[in-house]
């Protein structure tokens, strides 16, 4: 695979300059394995990654290769079996304002209008009211939601709500922000639209970001770095340094022969690892 400093290297020198706030991510050694009834069964094995403050990593692999249960160690919703993680050189630990998470569901709170829902982060933290309101307005401003600060989340539409929960992350001012398919729900045009401002959003603040997706475009137009990670039990397989020069557009999909290089070179591993996937899944439901 492509592995060079370029482009993308510049980009991370670019990042530790004005707003960025991004932190290091490290897994050293991480094992991990669920029960299934009485078995268990190896999600992670030998996991080894380092990220570097405001990187922009994406983890792309079959369904059950360990994505998300990595993304959740990071945010401190499981620890691993074995292994540690780190956030900026320290264990994750309970309680941490670190890490922020943007689902492919919006999760917006129907009882609670736009502001509201913005301010939400914000207010179980204790932050004052006036300030809550003064953040929230900035973001949803940011997000061009400005007018709609009163309005019922109901009543918007899907690519409305995922900027509201955009906003409501962000406001937060995160280091490290994990996103599980943040754009999975939308459909084609309005999640072209959405990763594009997106990423304007993030070039501006610079946390770190760990992507997860199972768009193999989506990971090379967004990323600093893509990770393919192996089927279950979940490894790295292959990864890439993304040399495309920023802002992205939607255009270098079609018009950068870069981008259909990066495509072509991690599109067959991809494939590869889907069928070793689906071969297990049918062998383990024959013996099931």
């Amino acid at each position: 695979m492509t592995e060079s400093a370029g482009t993308a290297t510049l980009n991370r020198d670019d990042a530790s300059k004005g707003n960025a706030r991004g932190v290091s991510i490290t897994f050293e050694d991480v094992n991990h394995s669920f029960l299934h009834g009485d078995t268990p069964v190896r999600v992670l094995t030998d996991f080894n990654l380092d990220i570097k403050p405001s990187e922009f990593v994406s983890i792309v692999g079959p369904s059950g290769c360990g994505k998300t249960t990595a993304l959740g160690m990071i945010g401190n919703l499981l620890k691993p079996r074995a292994g540690s993680v780190k956030i900026d050189g320290a264990p994750v630990k309970p309680g941490g304002n670190d890490a922020a998470f943007l689902f492919a569901r919006d999760a917006l709170l129907p009882w609670r209008r736009v502001r509201s829902n913005v301010e939400l982060g914000l207010e179980v933290r204790g932050v004052p009211k006036t300030e809550r309101k003064d953040r929230a307005d900035e973001w949803l401003r940011r997000v061009r939601l400005s007018e709609f600060a009163d309005s019922d989340v109901n009543h918007l539409s899907q690519g409305m709500r995922q900027r509201v929960a955009i906003a409501r992350t962000l406001v937060q001012n995160p280091q490290v922000l994990l996103m599980d398919e943040p754009f999975a729900a939308l459909d084609a045009q309005t999640r072209a639209i959405q990763q594009e401002e997106f990423t304007s959003l993030w070039e501006a603040e610079r946390p770190t970001v760990v992507f997860v997706t199972h768009d193999l475009e989506e990971a090379i137009l967004l990323s600093d770095r893509v990770i393919l990670m192996a089927s279950r039990p979940g490894r790295i397989a292959a990864e890439m340094t993304i040399e495309l020069e920023r802002p992205r557009r939607q255009e270098m999909r079609r018009e950068s022969p870069l981008f259909k290089q990066y495509y072509e070179e991690m599109s067959d591993r991809l494939r590869h690892e889907v069928q070793l996937a689906e071969d297990r899944m049918r062998e383990e439901n024959v013996i099931d």
